[in-house]
């Protein structure tokens, strides 16, 4: 078995450098990192060779489609009448919540290296000197394909200590996006540096995280429980017990060891879920072997939204990847949930894409009522091209009766343009939702309107795209690139061209589909 292993290793080490897919050291190192998790994998899946093609090459190459249909199952329990969203009284209480994602730390990251290397990530050890037209990596971070210092991270969270905020939202990927020689203990050594600053600076704050892709390696390598020993995530969720057990009460504890995922009550009347998005992921090869609702989450999803409906409480939901992103079936399956429990799930809150966006969920009967918003924050990081920047949510506050629903939204940017002159950089205020686009609350309806209104209002859609970027973009979206933008915010379920058919007259739904490829692969 070894045997043929490497000989699979070595065609797939030529086919990578031949397809230029990266420089050959890195294809190597690639294949060597991925070889056994992968292709175990595949010998327990029923892949046919043209369909491992069509995985990872795409249509022309071969078609697969193996994972089978399942729906979860819901209780008996009608689903309670629908009440229209309201805003809060004037005065009533507000709760920030900060929100942090996609860190991408580079342990490697040196001033002053080439921003435009060869590998597939620059600005470190061994992208070599930039030509001398061009400037290197400036000290705080680059545009380009490049992520961030330790010292611009701890920059940040010296900069939110002296801020108010009631919780942490914090929804994973800590490392760099050098997937191709990671190890253990490369991960875990990020894990521990990341965690313990965020507890140095913030730790007076109660801070509920998230699983990223990037947290294992192989990078999206995450097995369901099923998979036991040293192939099995035991060694991460360990870890990540050890870590934020400081944050998470013990029945959260034995959840997230188990599968990466937990619930929490907040306060009381709102509870938080975080899910373990890498269980809907299109790169996570282990779903090859089963991909029927991987450790059971969303029927335990559905659990726990039926009992906080039974008690009156509203429920947060925070994930890495966003559902819209995700493998057909488990986002179908997730979308009758928010569906079912409209009611209960006050807001949801991904990451993932790096950019600045959101997903509309509508009524399954219809698909014309706004019924949830999944709220997609930008990144820390700067990969590729972007401002370091974070979240600000401002949710209706602890009183009883309280929706817990987002109100409104702040973005703030380190400028690196401005912050690469200086010694002391300064995090900026970006733009706030409400008063940026005119909307009066930042309810489902009024996210929709939103949508519609770019659709009106050209200027008002190329302010959203620069704000998308960070306020970091030279070039306007137009034609397919605005009906792939416009029909990603109303796609909260994957692969549904019935969301966005009025906007196919002249792009496809999967010329649409095609360019939303960078949005999956961070």
């Amino acid at each position: 078995f070894n045997s043929n292993m490497d000989e699979v290793a070595v065609v797939a080490s030529k086919l990578c450098v031949r397809l230029k897919l990266a420089p050959q050291d890195i294809c190597v190192q690639a294949i060597t990192l991925f070889k056994h998790d992968v292709i175990t994998a595949w010998t327990e899946s029923i892949l046919k060779p043209s369909e491992i093609c069509g995985l990872f090459l795409g249509v022309d190459c071969g078609h697969w489609d193996i994972y089978s249909d399942w729906n979860v199952t819901f209780p008996d329990t009608p689903k309670p009448p629908v009440t229209p969203h309201k805003p809060p009284s004037p005065g009533s209480p507000v709760t920030r919540v900060l929100f942090l994602t996609d860190i991408h730390w580079d342990k490697d990251y040196i001033p002053g290296t080439d921003p435009d290397c060869q590998d597939p990530l620059c600005c470190r050890k061994g992208s070599g000197l930039p030509p001398k037209h061009r400037k290197g990596a400036g000290k705080w971070g680059a545009y380009s394909k490049c992520d961030l210092p330790l010292h611009t991270i701890e920059n940040l969270l010296q900069h939110l200590q002296s801020e108010h905020f009631d919780l942490v939202y914090w929804t994973g990927d800590i490392p760099a996006h050098d997937v191709w020689h990671q190890t253990r203990k490369d991960q875990l050594g990020a894990l521990n540096t990341i965690t313990r600053l965020i507890r140095k600076y913030l730790g007076h704050i109660p801070v509920y995280p998230a699983v990223g892709n990037h947290e294992t390696t192989p990078v999206n390598s995450f097995p369901p429980p099923f998979v036991h020993g040293n192939e099995s995530s035991a060694w991460l969720y360990d870890a990540m017990v050890q870590l934020w057990k400081y944050w998470l009460p013990e029945e959260a504890q034995e959840t997230l060891r188990k599968a990466g995922f937990y619930t929490v009550k907040l306060k009381p009347g709102l509870r938080l879920v975080s899910l373990n998005m890498n269980f809907c992921s299109h790169e996570n090869f282990w779903l090859l072997v089963n991909s029927t609702d991987p450790a059971g989450q969303l029927q335990w999803l559905v659990s726990i939204l039926q009992e906080a409906e039974d008690n009156g409480d509203k429920v947060h939901i925070i994930g890495h990847i966003p559902p819209g992103l995700c493998m057909k079936v488990w986002s179908w399956n997730y979308y009758r949930i928010v569906n079912r429990y409209e009611g209960t799930i006050a807001a949801q809150f991904f990451g993932h894409t790096h950019v600045d966006e959101f997903e509309v969920f509508y009524d399954e009967e219809t698909l014309s009522r706004a019924v949830s918003v999944a709220f997609i924050a930008p990144s820390i990081t700067t990969y590729i091209n972007l401002n370091p920047g974070f979240r600000v949510y401002q949710i209706d506050g602890n009183y009883p009766a309280s929706s817990h629903s987002v109100l409104d939204h702040e973005t703030y940017i380190l400028n690196l343009t401005e912050a690469n002159e200086r010694d002391n950089p300064r995090w900026v205020f970006l733009y706030r939702l409400r008063e940026t686009y005119g909307i009066k609350t930042a309810f489902p309806v009024d996210m929709d309107n939103l949508i519609s209104q770019f659709l009106l209002d050209d200027r008002l859609f190329q302010r959203y795209w620069f704000l998308y970027h960070k306020g970091h973009t030279d070039q306007p979206c137009q034609q397919a690139c605005k009906t792939a933008t416009i029909c990603a915010l109303r796609t909260g379920r994957a692969d549904d061209p019935a969301l966005c058919k009025d906007l196919h007259n002249k792009v496809t739904y999967r010329e649409t589909q095609s360019l939303w490829r960078q949005r999956r692969m961070c």
